[in-house]
């Protein structure tokens, strides 16, 4: 598959063409009010799109549930095109918004009939950033045979945001992963190149990878090299890593990666890092795009990882890649959930979760967004410890890493409404569809953060999927009308229901 030109603009994050645009006049649109609380100073949050709207244009459209990752273009009439992956819908929706930003028809570009797998984290490249598309990639995470998250047969698909509704094409020559995210690097990166790097999101013995994607056809996605990324030592231990430290990596060649039906073992045989779930991965908004960060939401430390080689409570790395060879780069851990120390090349995790950095109160970082100055790290606490508040302390924190300076702040926290007994109820003062449940301490979680602060001319304005896990019914069964109902947790088809709202006010 070539991707060639195309007459949108959009972008995953943000763009940079310096064109004036109208401001947006931003607003609640959705019957929803925002899930989210502890809001920064000088944040404003409005809801966009919940699972309970209805939209005039589309009155038979439901909004799915679980919505993770997302990608949004400006279209020629000055409307919006939004993608939002529905993960355990196995689906991508496809809303039009308004030149305000306001929902006015909806459909389903994937349904889970061809979607198969859980459809993650995306990224929509377009010939202004990447040099090709639009297109939108989206990440497929498979379940393996022993349960949780494997590489057994999940696909990477191409999808045309435009396009008729389940034709998506599948992209085996980017490998067969437990895939979060495929994030081609900017034009700017590596002339005359399509440089993709990938998050396998895999729990077994051969951990989750780092991969790589490299064609010297810009927009070729069928013909390139598939690599991993390893240490010149072979050492595949995640926690022989520490703060403070870089340390050289290489990206080595899969041979045959085209041809096959999984690439654990050929991974395996080229020492690949054994991470503990790679997440979401996303490069800084410099003008250039080499400097690349992903996150590893992390393991528990019991059976075969009791000898603490993967992370627990999770990290965030950067990768800053080689100005001329994407092969090379220097990795470093920037934050890290556990505070491990090496003695004699033992690990030693920090226990108390009560005192140390901020990053000490990490729950599992999953998805983020870079931008020039910051980055923004959001949780999905994972349940270790059945919600023991004396250890999942609070609700999903999003947070602000500030790359000038390394200060760590928290942004906002997911909002179950234990407080005060306040009630589930629309912006009409009627209960929301179905039940909601509060859950336990951090049962909640987010998807992805778009900056549109460009398309909607105001600065520092983004985009937030939230996935509260506890809002279900029957009404939000089947939301792509296609007859088939994924059936992801304990064997019932997904009921979930989520929202989508925007934030004004943060810094880029």
């Amino acid at each position: 598959m070539l991707i060639g030109g195309a007459i949108l603009s959009g972008c995953r994050n943000n763009s940079t063409d310096g064109s004036s645009v109208t401001p947006a006049e931003l607003r609640n649109y959705s019957v929803t009010p925002a899930l989210v609380k502890n809001v920064m100073s000088g944040v404003e949050v409005f809801s966009l799109i919940s699972s309970d709207d209805r939209i005039s244009g589309s009155p038979n459209f439901v909004f799915g549930g679980a919505a993770d990752g997302a990608g949004i273009l400006k279209n020629n009439d000055g409307t919006f095109t939004l993608l939002t992956e529905h993960e355990d819908n196995y689906a991508v929706s496809r809303v039009t918004l308004d030149k305000n930003f306001k929902p006015i028809a909806g459909d389903y570009v994937m349904s889970s009939l061809q979607g198969n797998w859980r459809q993650c984290s995306g990224t929509l490249a377009t010939p202004e950033e990447h040099g090709f598309g639009p297109v939108f990639l989206s990440g497929s995470e498979g379940f393996s045979s022993a349960g949780g998250n494997g590489s057994v047969d999940s696909r990477i698909w191409a999808i045309n945001p435009l396009g008729p509704r389940n034709t998506a094409k599948a992209l085996p020559a980017l490998g067969v992963w437990s895939t979060e995210n495929a994030v081609p690097l900017p034009k700017t990166a590596y002339a005359n190149r399509t440089v993709i790097v990938i998050g396998d999101d895999n729990t077994d013995a051969f951990g989750g990878q780092v991969a790589m994607y490299v064609s010297n056809t810009v927009g070729d996605l069928d013909n390139g090299k598939l690599y991993v990324m390893a240490r010149p030592n072979d050492e595949q231990r995640e926690t022989q890593m520490v703060k403070g430290q870089e340390y050289d990596v290489v990206f080595r060649e899969i041979p045959g990666g085209l041809n096959l039906s999984g690439t654990d073992a050929a991974a395996e045989a080229a020492k690949a890092i054994r991470f503990g779930r790679v997440e979401d991965v996303d490069y800084r908004k410099d003008g250039v795009g080499r400097e690349v960060f992903f996150n590893v939401t992390g393991q528990n430390n019991t059976g075969s990882l009791a000898d603490r080689s993967r992370t627990k409570w999770g990290r965030v790395y950067r990768l800053r890649l080689d100005p001329t060879n994407p092969l090379v780069g220097k990795l470093s851990v920037l934050l890290d959930g556990d505070q491990v120390t090496l003695n004699a090349g033992v690990p030693t995790f920090n226990e108390n979760r009560t005192t140390g950095p901020l990053e000490t109160s990490f729950m599992n970082p999953d998805n983020l967004v870079a931008t020039r100055n910051f980055l923004y790290v959001q949780e999905d606490p994972n349940s270790y410890n059945g919600g023991d508040p004396n250890i999942n302390r609070h609700d999903a924190y999003i947070y602000q890493y500030n790359l000038n300076t390394g200060e760590l702040k928290v942004v906002l926290e997911a909002d179950h409404r234990r407080e005060g007994g306040r009630p589930f109820v629309k912006t009409d003062g009627t209960p929301f569809g179905g039940t909601v449940n509060p859950g336990v301490n951090g049962s909640w979680e987010y998807g992805a953060m778009l900056d549109v602060s460009d398309l909607a001319g105001i600065e520092g304005t983004f985009l937030l999927c939230i996935q509260p896990h506890g809002w279900r019914g029957a009404v939000y069964r089947d939301p792509d009308k296609d007859g088939n109902e994924p059936a992801v947790f304990g064997g019932a088809p997904d009921d979930q229901a989520s929202q989508i709202v925007i934030l004004k006010g943060l810094a880029r």
